[in-house]
Order: structure tokens, then C-alpha cells, then sequence
């Protein structure tokens, strides 16, 4: 990338000021980057202020329009390594400024990375053109399901289909299938059931940053057009959870048990 010009440059006679001096005209130094602004920072926000030349700008709106998920700042780095953090972080910082200005699309932080997508009140057109995929959208089975499980996570499978009232294990499998949920322990309780949560791919398909900005239960189900199930408004707190590779639990002894009898007896 091109280095910053300076305002003026030296007359060709000029002779170097004496820098010892108190009195010489000297150009001040560019300031020191801040220390916690190393090449160790992976975040682009957390980069400090660098420059971001136009072929550098669209290198990166390039990479983050063409990769099929979120792209983030760890992975711009990698793959711009060659040029400085703060210019890369600079280019971001500008098309999510020129992004704000555009009619058609926007340039979203969602899962950790940042994707460029159509703006919400356009959603119904872009539907239209993807009309043929229509099967593939959800029931309204898998998105109570899904809701139950993105606002409960953890839960059970017995959970799930006590708050709907209805079994949920053949809905999961569709769920687990387009990678919306994944199994993330076991509950410690007597036969150590799964529990499942909400992946990745499912903030991305949202469109959320991370868990936190969920909406209302109440807003989520009239966004996608169900009756929320009662229990989803319980605030029961969640049992321990398990890592799947623990192992099950020894049983305790039965103190009720008819001991051995004795030899001497």
C-alpha cells in the first residue's frame, strides 16, 4: 500500500536541521502505535487507525461478498498478511461506511465475522427469485422447536416435547440435518439424555450477532408467523450439564441390600 505523503517536502538545498537544537524547525514524528494495538490483535475494531488505499478496500469487499458464511477478522488478516492490520481494519471501517449510503444491500456483523446481504424490507422480492426452493423452508413444527430450543438451551429432547406438547424427536433430526442445532452435553440426571443448542449457523441464518440479541419470544413468533408454546415463557433454570465424553456415573451402593452372610455364623 502507498505510505502516507507528507504536506511539504525539503527545498533540494536545504540543510538538515540540527535536532539537538531546542530551535530547529524539525517535522514532528508520526506517534508510536498504541502497545495494546500490537500484531497479536485479531479484532479489526481493536486495531489502531491505518490507511485503506481503494484496490485494498475492494480486495476486501471481494472476500467477504464471495465466502459462503460470515467472514472474520482473523481470517481477513490470514489471508491479507501482507499488508498491515490497521489498513485492513481501515478498509472494513470503510465500506461499512459506504454500505450505509446503498439503497440494495448492507454490510452486517452477524456470528462473529461480517457478510454483506439485502437489506430486510427487500427480503420478499429476493424471496421471489429463490420461489423454487420453498420446500426447504421449515414447518411451523421445526420452528417452534427451533424457538423452544434457542431461547431453553440447553434442553432435552423430553423438554422440548413437554413445553410443546407434542414429541419432538423426529423434528430435531430435520433441525440437526440443516445444522441449526448440535448436541452439546448431557444432562446429569438419571440416563444422562442430550442436550441441545443452537449452532453458528444458526445466528447466521437469523442474521444475529450472538445469543444476546435475540428478540422477544413474542416478536420472534410473529416474525416467523407460530403461537409461542406456554412454557417457553417459564424461567425454570437450567440443570447441570455434562461433557459428552464424561463417563456414566457408578451407581451408589444399596444400603437395602441382603448382605453376604457369614462364614463364622
Amino acid at each position: 500500500m502507498a505510505d502516507i505523503e507528507h504536506g511539504d517536502e525539503a527545498a533540494p538545498d536545504a540543510v538538515a536541521p540540527d535536532t539537538t537544537s531546542p530551535d530547529a524547525d524539525a517535522v514532528p514524528a508520526a506517534p508510536e502505535p498504541d502497545a495494546a494495538d500490537g500484531p497479536g490483535t485479531s479484532d479489526a475494531s481493536d486495531v489502531s487507525a491505518g490507511t485503506a488505499s481503494a484496490e485494498l478496500t475492494a480486495i476486501v469487499e471481494a472476500l467477504i461478498f464471495a465466502s459462503p458464511e460470515p467472514i472474520t477478522p482473523k481470517m481477513l488478516f490470514k489471508l491479507l498478511a501482507d499488508e498491515p492490520k490497521e489498513d485492513v481494519a481501515a478498509a472494513v471501517q470503510t465500506l461499512i461506511a459506504d454500505y450505509e449510503q446503498r439503497a440494495g444491500l448492507q454490510f452486517v456483523e452477524v456470528a462473529g465475522g461480517y457478510q454483506i446481504v439485502t437489506r430486510p424490507e427487500l427480503h420478499e422480492w429476493v424471496r421471489r427469485l429463490f420461489h423454487e426452493r420453498s420446500t426447504q423452508k421449515l414447518t411451523v413444527q421445526g420452528l417452534e422447536t427451533l424457538a423452544v430450543i434457542s431461547y431453553k438451551q440447553p434442553i432435552t429432547t423430553a423438554e422440548i416435547s413437554e413445553i410443546r406438547g407434542v414429541n419432538a424427536a423426529g423434528v430435531l433430526s430435520t433441525l440437526m440435518e440443516r445444522h441449526l442445532i448440535k448436541i452439546v452435553g448431557r444432562k446429569n440426571v438419571v440416563g444422562r439424555p442430550f442436550l441441545y443448542a443452537t449452532t453458528k449457523e444458526f445466528l447466521n441464518r437469523f442474521g444475529l450477532k450472538d445469543l444476546s440479541d435475540l428478540p422477544k419470544i413474542e416478536d420472534m413468533a410473529e416474525a416467523l408467523g407460530f403461537e409461542p408454546p406456554g412454557g417457553l415463557f417459564d424461567g425454570t433454570p437450567r440443570d447441570e450439564m455434562l461433557p459428552l465424553g464424561d463417563p456414566a456415573p457408578e451407581p451408589a451402593p444399596d444400603s437395602s441390600a441382603t448382605p453376604d452372610p457369614d462364614p463364622d455364623a
